[in-house]
């Protein structure tokens, strides 16, 4: 009864909830900046090895294996739109990652990555987080708009699970922008504003996604493995190395263990 206002919604607005939802874990986690100025970077790899298991987890329990069932009904080899999806999916963020101007948190300035620009060190960490909560939140919108497809595997309480996944891998997410500006003189406010700002887009995307979903129906199979394939790949190419960036492989790999069977529990028993 408490959350039958919820499903009660229609999926566009239960998308906004959840993505404000992980947008809030974004900010929780980012306003640690007030009481901490700095955090112990061992704590923070083995958060960072904990997201990059949520997403992989969520990326097949949540994504990829509805995708497949999905595309069971149409004409082509069911690993087709699944194949196909997730390699678009990739090949976006690539090339997001190409253009966008962004620096990972822990990497010198020489090493900003997209387009050349003068933009401030503070800028362009916000913007590497902001890249990859693009995914994030489209992941969240496209499973919220699966529900309506009556297929068994994509369920209202297996879109939950993802956000609530989702949420949880954000926390370490506003940790790891808002305490690295503040060690470098930013006041706390901004700090955590900054913080917060990289989880704005996720509900934007989410609602992109739910729309696109339920408009076009014949694209979920791809929607969803597009997800999966752009959330895989800012594991390989941000999370792990920089949960690894100070040799601390152990911690960021049990991390990455407790993340995905976390994940694996929230899918498996709400789902």
């Amino acid at each position: 009864m408490a959350i039958s206002w919820f499903t009660e919604l229609h999926p566009i607005y239960q998308t906004l909830v959840a993505t404000f939802f992980t947008w809030g874990m974004t900010a929780l986690g980012a306003a640690i900046v007030f009481f901490f100025k700095t955090i112990n970077r061992k704590a923070l790899d083995g958060m960072l090895g904990f997201a990059a298991g949520v997403m992989i987890a969520a990326s097949f329990w949540s994504l990829l294996a509805p995708a497949i069932e999905m595309a069971e009904e149409g004409p082509l080899p069911s690993w087709v739109p699944a194949t196909v999806g997730f390699l678009a999916g990739g090949l976006f963020l690539w090339g997001a990652d190409k253009i966008l101007p962004h620096l990972h948190p822990g990497f010198p300035m020489e090493e900003a990555e997209g387009i050349k620009t003068s933009w401030q060190r503070s800028v362009l960490l916000v913007l590497a987080i902001t890249l990859h909560n693009i995914p994030e939140g489209l992941a969240v919108g496209v499973a919220f708009g699966a529900v309506t497809s009556d297929i068994p595997s994509a369920t209202l309480a297996g879109a939950i699970a993802l956000a609530i996944g989702i949420g949880i891998q954000n926390f370490p997410e506003g940790t790891a922008i808002s305490v690295p500006l503040r060690r470098e003189g930013i006041s706390r406010i901004k700090s955590f504003w900054y913080g917060q700002m990289s989880g704005v887009v996720e509900p934007i995307a989410g609602v992109i996604g739910a729309a696109a979903v339920i408009l076009m129906r014949p694209i979920l199979p791809y929607a969803l493995a597009f997800a999966a394939g752009a959330m895989i790949y800012v594991v390989v190419e941000e999370l792990i190395p920089e949960s690894q960036l100070n040799k601390n492989t152990d911690l960021a790999t049990v991390g990455a263990m407790v993340g995905f069977a976390v994940m694996m529990v929230l899918d498996v028993s709400l789902g």
